[in-house]
């Protein structure tokens, strides 16, 4: 069930990373996902866990009976499968990690008790980000960081380049290569440490393991599945991002790679989890307000961001009724 998950990450969160430069024509489909999903495989195997640590133990299983921790991580992975598919199906980028952490949160008050989830209250007076606090603010203020980021970058382009005509455009078009690996390597560096612990906590729960702990198989398991997602990556997600909210062109191409790939790197670097999916849509928003604000389609940004302000809640309730089905079955 966790390769099942982590495929409907990389089938998201694929679409949002080779929208842009499929949209400006400056890359051919299949060069563009193929670049994404080698770099998706790569990054698991040379970045460290801080982030599979983080997602791993804001619920603690460990004190938990073996139902009522398998009940946990079954019903996470089911509330962020659902959510994923009926988005993917409506073409709207949602967030992997926000519906898994929301589901999470709603199997856990469900099957243990509210008291078992860190939510980094303590820690955040004391000026610590943990637990779900450290969660909420990789998830919820990475899109403000890409929004800022895109619109300083797309600024740069525009003050650096704006006397340069076409003996430019080969410089974008090459430079583009760089960015989608980048951006690619960022998004399996962050996004497939989630799987992995997941993987962690069912060992847990299970009584496996007596620690919370990564196994090497956990990670090329994780990496293997998001990169067959990547390379499948759903087309009614590019429409959505690559063609629904401005005309793009290879500058907005680059500058939206390079800022989601910075924000996802920052973001890994102190272990919070990130959602690609919204990182790389609000630094597409940012590029496109650097430049010409009223050519962005403000309606279907908005109905985007709404969406995300509905994922985690609703991924809370799916969380918290599959926990429930999960534990009337099994009594």
């Amino acid at each position: 069930m966790v390769a099942i998950y982590d495929f409907t990450n990389g089938f998201h969160d694929a679409a949002d990373m080779v929208a842009t430069p499929i949209a400006s024509r400056a890359m051919r489909p299949a060069v563009a996902i193929g670049i994404v999903s080698l770099f998706t495989f790569i990054a698991p195997f040379t970045i460290g866990l801080a982030v599979a640590n983080t997602v791993g133990t804001f619920v603690d299983i460990g004190s938990a009976s073996p139902v009522a921790g398998e009940s946990v991580v079954i019903a996470a992975l089911l509330a962020a499968i659902s959510f994923n598919l009926v988005t993917w199906f409506l073409g709207y980028p949602s967030s992997s990690s926000n519906s898994l952490a929301g589901g999470l949160i709603g199997a856990g008050i469900s099957a243990i008790d509210i008291d078992h989830i860190n939510w980094g209250m303590v820690a955040l007076q004391n000026g610590e980000l943990q637990g779900v606090m450290k969660v909420i603010a990789g998830l919820l203020f990475s899109p403000l960081f890409g929004f800022m980021i895109g619109f300083m970058i797309m600024k740069c382009f525009i003050t650096v380049f704006r006397h340069f005509k076409q003996n430019v455009m080969s410089f974008f078009v090459f430079s583009q290569y760089l960015s989608v690996a980048w951006l690619g390597f960022s998004h399996g560096a962050n996004d497939a440490q989630k799987g992995m612990a997941i993987i962690g906590m069912m060992l847990l729960a299970s009584g496996m393991t007596e620690v919370f702990t990564i196994p090497d198989w956990s990670i090329v398991l994780c990496a293997t599945a998001i990169t067959l997602g990547t390379m499948f990556g759903g087309w009614r997600i590019i429409k959505t991002l690559g063609f629904g909210l401005y005309r793009l062109r290879t500058i907005h191409a680059v500058a939206n790679q390079l800022g989601s790939a910075l924000v996802n790197s920052i973001a890994t670097s102190i272990g919070a989890p990130t959602s690609t999916t919204q990182v790389v849509t609000a630094t597409l928003l940012g590029n496109g307000a650097a430049e010409k604000p009223g050519h962005v389609k403000w309606r279907t940004a908005a109905s985007i961001v709404t969406g995300w302000w509905l994922n985690i809640p609703v991924s809370i309730l799916l969380g918290w009724f599959y926990s429930y089905m999960y534990l009337t079955i099994r009594s």
